[in-house]
């Protein structure tokens, strides 16, 4: 951290403009401190900086406004979804469930720890091309894989498992289901690939997302909130599960897996893109005034501006001019177009 540059919205809320232009050109210029994006983001940051100075009483009670609890809520559910996957609990308590399999002993330590070492290396497409795929098409991948898993492990144990008894497999009572030979493996395998959906998907998004939706004025409160409401879950969901198991069983699977279902519905219609865009692009989608009240364009008309960014980057403004915009993008029509590149060019 002690190598990476601040923040130039934050640098400009200092008032050390000097050193944002310098970051801008550092990451946007190419070198070039005269870009036209570079330029074109300074002013945005300085109208936004204005702004917020002029409209620096912010409270939490801000975020439960009309204008404000759309992202405010968009913001906590993408932590509490995140919660409600599953993978936590998977984590946690994926001895038990390796257990139900008919895995004993060290064996079961050491494949409880393979999910661990997937969990890192199926992170790692996501910091290379999350931005690429967008956060909506990764959400909602990401959600319908994890509740495909949840479903099928649900059905091999309905199916082929039998009640453990009331001590359970071994004496442990959380294993309360008990399941052998190649429905085990399917049990091992499906809790593997449920794992890998999560770890490139709402792992690292549900950290990126909520951050982006937000102006700079309320964005510390609104991130907290919505990290604290991950915490409460988490705290919640390691109390729940354990019983969950003795008294339900493999319905436990049923629980999280219609979440899974719901988190999918909810982002397809609540959760705009934002990868591509700036904080005040952002504030387009969720004010636009052609859009629904109090939520904006519709999130399922809105898309990823990674492309557009990276050729105003390059000052290549007739290819940008020609990437599809206006409403299907999710940006208002002052921000659209060959607009904002003749404003550029400009």
């Amino acid at each position: 951290m002690f190598f990476l540059p601040e923040s130039p919205r934050w640098l400009g809320r200092k008032d050390r403009w000097d050193e944002a232009h310098a970051v801008l050109t550092l990451v946007h210029g190419k070198g070039d401190p005269d870009s036209p994006f570079v330029l074109r983001e300074l002013e945005e940051i300085r109208e936004m900086v204005n702004f917020e100075k002029n409209n620096s009483d912010v409270t939490y009670l801000e975020l439960l406004k009309p204008h404000m609890i759309n992202r405010t809520h968009i913001g906590v559910f993408t932590q509490i979804w995140s919660q409600l996957t599953g993978m936590n609990v998977m984590m946690y308590y994926i001895t038990y469930v390796f257990l139900m399999a008919g895995v004993k002993g060290n064996a079961n330590l050491v494949a409880s720890s393979i999910q661990y070492v997937i969990n890192v290396v199926m992170t790692v497409p996501a910091l290379l091309y999350v931005d690429r795929w967008g956060r909506r098409p990764t959400l909602l991948i990401g959600s319908t894989l994890m509740m495909t898993w949840l479903f099928a492990n649900a059905g091999i144990l309905a199916s082929y498992g039998n009640w453990a008894g009331p001590t359970g497999v071994q004496n442990t009572k959380e294993a309360s289901w008990e399941v052998s030979g190649a429905p085990s493996k399917a049990v091992i395998a499906c809790s593997y690939l449920f794992v890998a959906s999560y770890a490139p998907t709402w792992g690292p998004v549900s950290w990126i997302y909520p951050p982006e939706l937000y102006p700079l004025r309320v964005r510390g409160k609104a991130v907290a909130l919505a990290t604290s409401s991950n915490w409460a879950f988490n705290f919640a969901l390691g109390y729940f599960v354990p019983p969950a198991f003795v008294n339900i069983k493999w319905q436990t699977y049923l629980v999280f897996g219609v979440f899974c279902l719901a988190m999918t519905v909810h982002t397809f219609f609540m959760f705009p893109e934002t990868a591509g865009k700036t904080l005040e692009e952002v504030v387009d989608i969720f004010e636009d005034p052609h859009g629904i009240k109090y939520v904006g364009t519709p999130a399922w008309k809105t898309k990823v501006s990674t492309k557009r960014t990276a050729l105003l980057e390059h000052n290549r403004f007739d290819e940008a001019g020609k990437v599809e915009k206006g409403p299907d993008s999710g940006e208002s029509p002052d921000r659209s177009g060959s607009e904002t590149v003749e404003e550029v060019k400009a």
